[in-house]
């Protein structure tokens, strides 16, 4: 395996002694790095819905911060010494994943991440109050660490605000018209009784085996800690945004509208795609990409009889009674019909499946998303929302396919599950997430799913809104798009309804670069299955494939590119 990357390493001598010294020198390397990061409870690039509190939380201090970044460059200096001719092929993918992140790691200590601890979307403050309703709490121990976090969450409140005061201090600070109403999430968690909060929620499903006082003991002292700690450090984060953050907010949508900010967007174009396409390049694509979809979509809108024009078409859509639920019970058992379907059909695209399975909860607070199990000691959760008007039925199955299977949850519990460094069960590159994500889609088609030439175009729907992203986001953050001629170009080209339109531009204007990674990765993934498709032929396994593509975890495409080759070498072997 990886042929083309041993090509490009020195060749050395090899002795059964160097073989079995650069084998265990990795194994060492990898596992303590690990530990150290348990220890800073700082994961690179892992799934930031994946994250729980669970005991004293990380810091985000200055010292903390750079010394991170020297262990990591004591990590890449430690990795040099490691002779790649003799490795394993199992430790050879290992180290070539594992320095590809310490590279990328010590990548990003040269530029301003650490100045958005929060986006449209979420942020620390929110992740925290949202993550416990997702977490088991079995045992006696469950509930100390927890209620380590919220003693904790004071310190760890005010570190990320004071990297967003720094982030204020150089310019990179978030758009004013984005966040105008982000001061909500902040105040919905300011609450008079502590058993109203968020935070309370695993002290009202106590496990059985806990007794009356064990129960009363620990509500008493969470109560106390979200009265007098927790609380009070969510007001400190309000004041801040709302005194301090805002009235020095960012007047123009695009990062490049900061110093530095055009070489920030091409750090995280290339951080979120994996790849190193240029803004341009990937702006073009998108353009290629929207005009071939839109033919598509005519099609159908010709096969069902509409007369209309086809933002006509996109207004019948998001109007006519018939493309919705009647109640929100109707909305998740619809949702689930479709997952259990898709269920069924599994075994006919893959040869491997995982153990562990996911829930539905129709309480998405931020749009429909994933939200990975910690351990298996709990599902996966596919969120999205359960309120009819805002969920239309014709793009539910593309939906749900994307979520749940054979989507993000199939992906992450077969990752999960592997026998590899811990480090690359819980690795995310958002191009091999997203882009495995949007292939789902495409894959329901296969599967049988569509027959109803509505839900059919939902799916067309959903693939013009990522090509789409390419378009507005290298317009707004490298080519000067103001968030109205964003806003306009989403609304022309997709059904979402005028305020979720505004609300993906705002998200993009949040996080920049992070919405390429769909449809970057979906086109690779695409591009591997046409090119061992023509190659193989008729000896094109589809389950092989599949496992294969999502048999080793996360992967940056580079990476994929590599294995699927190999694959198909392998294949031709046979």
């Amino acid at each position: 395996m990886f042929n083309k990357v041993l090509a490009v390493f020195t060749v050395t001598a090899i002795s059964w002694n160097s073989f079995a010294d650069s084998n265990s020198d990795l194994t060492n390397i990898i596992d303590q790095h690990w530990q150290n990061a348990k220890k800073e409870k700082v994961f690179f690039r892992t799934d930031p819905d994946g994250w729980k509190p669970n005991g004293k939380l990380a810091e985000f201090t200055p010292q903390a911060i750079a010394r991170r970044e020297a262990n990591n460059i004591q990590v890449l200096d430690a990795l040099e010494k490691i002779d790649t001719q003799v490795l394993s092929e199992a430790k050879l993918m290992n180290f070539r994943l594992f320095k590809y992140e310490r590279e990328t790691e010590a990548l990003s200590h040269r530029y301003q991440d650490k100045y958005f601890p929060i986006n449209f979307l979420s942020g620390w403050h929110t992740y925290f109050a949202e993550a416990p309703a997702n977490m088991a709490f079995l045992s006696s121990s469950d509930y100390d660490n927890f209620l380590i976090s919220l003693a904790d969450y004071p310190r760890f409140n005010q570190e990320n605000i004071n990297l967003m005061k720094a982030g204020l201090a150089d310019g990179f600070i978030h758009h004013c018209e984005s966040f105008k109403d982000y001061h909500q999430t902040i105040s919905q968690h300011i609450v008079t009784d502590p058993k109203q909060s968020a935070l309370f929620e695993p002290f009202t499903r106590f496990p059985n085996t806990f007794n009356q006082q064990q129960k009363s003991n620990f509500s008493t002292r969470a109560i106390k800690l979200i009265d007098s700690a927790v609380t009070p450090a969510y007001q400190r984060f309000y004041d801040f945004f709302v005194n301090d953050y805002m009235p020095n907010c960012r007047k123009e949508p695009g990062i490049a509208s900061v110093k530095g900010g055009l070489d920030y967007y091409t750090y995280t174009a290339n951080y979120f795609t994996t790849t190193d396409a240029t803004p341009k390049q990937i702006h073009d694509l998108g353009l290629k990409e929207v005009k071939r979809i839109r033919i598509e979509m005519q099609l159908i809108i010709d096969k069902v009889g509409f007369t209309g024009s086809y933002a006509e078409f996109l207004v019948f859509l998001a109007t006519d009674p018939q493309f919705y639920a009647t109640d929100r019970q109707d909305v998740l058992e619809k949702t689930a019909f479709i997952a259990m379907k898709m269920y069924g059909k599994l075994p006919t695209f893959f040869g491997h499946l995982p153990r562990n399975t996911f829930t539905i909860k129709g309480s998405a607070t931020r749009g429909a998303f994933y939200m990975p199990p910690p351990d298996n000691r709990t599902p996966g959760t596919y969120f999205l929302t359960s309120e009819p008007s805002q969920q239309p039925l014709y793009n539910l199955e593309a939906l749900s396919l994307h979520e749940a299977v054979p989507g993000h949850h199939l992906q992450n519990a077969i990752a999960m599950e592997l026998d590899v460094p811990e480090f690359r069960r819980t690795l995310s590159h958002s191009a091999f997430g997203e882009g495995w994500g949007l292939y789902s889609e495409r894959l329901g088609k296969e599967a049988g799913f569509y027959q109803d030439p509505y839900s059919d175009f939902g799916r067309l729907g959903y693939e013009m809104w990522r090509a789409v992203r390419l378009v507005v986001d290298t317009g707004i953050h490298a080519f000067g798009w103001s968030r109205q001629e964003a806003i306009d170009y989403l609304a022309k080209h997709t059904a979402l309804t005028q305020k979720a339109v505004e609300n993906q531009i705002d998200r993009y204007i949040s996080w920049p670069g992070q919405a390429l990674s769909y449809k970057m990765g979906e086109i690779k993934i695409r591009e591997l299955r046409a090119k061992a498709e023509q190659e193989l032929g008729a000896n094109f396994d589809i389950r092989s494939f599949h496992d294969t593509v999502i048999g080793q975890g996360s992967l940056p495409m580079a990476v994929l590119d590599d294995v699927i080759n190999d694959w198909i070498s392998t294949q031709k072997a046979k």
